[in-house]
């Protein structure tokens, strides 16, 4: 299954974006993790099918209803392992 790697940034930190994105993830069922990084920008690696990607990277550009999302930058690289998917804090 691909991983993709997501950098968010905008308005993210302070909105309840990790929590969102993992409410979502769990959904999907994506494995992988999502953090705050210090920049203020949040940080993600997903791993799952093509179409469960790009359901959670579509939710990612948008984020939660207090989220402003400036812009998502994805990159797929190598398919990593992942158990389930977690908040890094």
């Amino acid at each position: 299954m691909p991983t993709a790697h997501l950098l968010i940034s905008g308005k993210v930190q302070g909105v309840f974006y990790r929590a969102s994105a993992k409410d979502v993830a769990d959904q999907l069922q994506l494995t992988g993790w999502v953090r705050n990084t210090k920049e203020g920008e949040v940080e993600a690696m997903a791993s799952g099918n093509e179409q469960q990607l790009q359901q959670f990277i579509d939710w990612c550009r948008q984020g939660p209803s207090k989220a402003i999302v400036k812009n998502v930058q994805v990159t797929f690289i190598e398919e990593e392992p992942f158990n389930k998917f977690t908040i890094i804090k």
